[in-house]
């Protein structure tokens, strides 16, 4: 009894909440509202060899992670460093921001990749929820693959207290969707012919689509009714590919931009394959690099990142890492990670 008097916590407790301390794990304290992680020591008077800050604890607090293009030219073995690296990190949910796979205008073909993508995401002990991108969606072929696959090309899902809006950002008209496509097939082979400079100066390169891609009115009007159904959330994401505000012309954008209104939220995209923070009405719009895909370190900031988001009590906080600083407890990356290249200075030839 004498040695558990002597049982002080952070915060001063009676005797009784002391007693019944003893009967609870040794970092969790008793208090009139419930278990509250508290930190327990034998230091009653005089200064203590620590700060004077709380456990930063938040059990409502969400975790889940951000990875990136994946195509453009997948180097082998990045992807799957990622899902191991995820797992370390011990995420609650995984989402992107598109470009899963390199794309064909083969079903057969488009099929072996989405085998290839699912078998390696599977792999994650983390739900992983796939967003759409131009390699994923942009021809019928692969927009049929897509819904026959994995169901809606966009949709919402509510976790806890955070909204995810997951957008379809080439949602063109059906006639348009044709035309780009076939200026993108164009494009791909002057790029595998003469690189990607040159896949810089094509006609597909150059167009408006290229940069914000398309949002429909109907995929518009569902992601504003899923905005206006979720009001109670304490922040919501928008997860897409491309930027369909670069332009500042797209009414569809904008109508989903006026019904976020004044609720905090932030938004993540891909496409060009660099690192990017803006800001715009006052929020957070993030466009990252990649996780696998090609290198284009002259487009900005380049290399093979992850995202760690986590939610709590008093906002989003966002770390961006990269891969290459992501070891396990033998100070190495784990799987065959030690054999990639993973940011583009290292390996000036990928």
């Amino acid at each position: 009894m004498k040695q558990l008097t002597r049982a002080l916590c952070l915060t001063p407790k009676v005797l009784l909440l002391a007693i019944a301390a003893a009967f609870v794990p040794a970092c969790t304290s008793v208090t009139e509202s419930g278990l509250e992680p508290q930190i327990l020591h034998e230091v009653a008077e005089g200064p203590k060899p620590w700060t004077d800050a709380a456990p930063n604890y938040d059990a409502d607090a969400v975790r889940f992670a951000v990875f990136s293009d994946l195509t453009g030219g997948e180097r082998e073995g990045v992807f799957e460093l990622a899902v191991e690296q995820l797992n370390l990190l011990r995420p609650e949910l995984v989402v992107n921001v598109g470009d899963l796979i390199e794309g064909s205008p083969e079903r057969a073909e488009i099929d072996q990749q989405w085998t290839s993508f699912d078998e390696r995401a599977q792999k994650s002990v983390a739900p992983v929820f796939y967003t759409g991108g131009n390699h994923d969606l942009l021809d019928q072929q692969l927009r049929t693959a897509w819904e026959d696959r994995l169901g809606p090309r966009y949709y919402h899902l509510r976790y806890r207290d955070v909204l995810f809006l997951i957008f379809d950002t080439e949602d063109h008209p059906f006639e348009r969707l044709g035309e780009i496509a076939e200026l993108r097939q164009q494009a791909i082979a002057v790029a595998k012919e003469s690189g990607w400079d040159a896949f810089a100066k094509t006609e597909y390169a150059n167009l408006p689509e290229d940069e914000t891609g398309m949002i429909s009115e109907a995929q518009s009007t569902y992601m504003q009714r899923a905005i206006a159904n979720n009001s109670d959330v304490r922040w919501t994401f928008l997860l897409m590919h491309k930027a369909p505000w670069a332009n500042n012309d797209m009414s569809t954008w904008q109508a989903i931009e006026e019904a976020l209104g004044e609720r905090p939220f932030t938004v993540f995209h891909g496409h060009r394959h660099s690192y990017q923070h803006t800001q715009r009405k006052g929020r957070d719009y993030i466009r990252l690099a990649t996780t696998g895909g090609v290198f284009l370190p002259e487009s900005g900031q380049s290399m093979d990142q992850l995202v760690w988001v986590t939610v709590d009590k008093s906002g989003a906080h966002i770390a961006n890492l990269r891969m290459s600083g992501i070891l396990d407890k033998t100070g190495k990356r784990p799987g065959k990670g030690e054999q990639l290249c993973l940011d583009p200075k290292d390996c000036p030839g990928e």
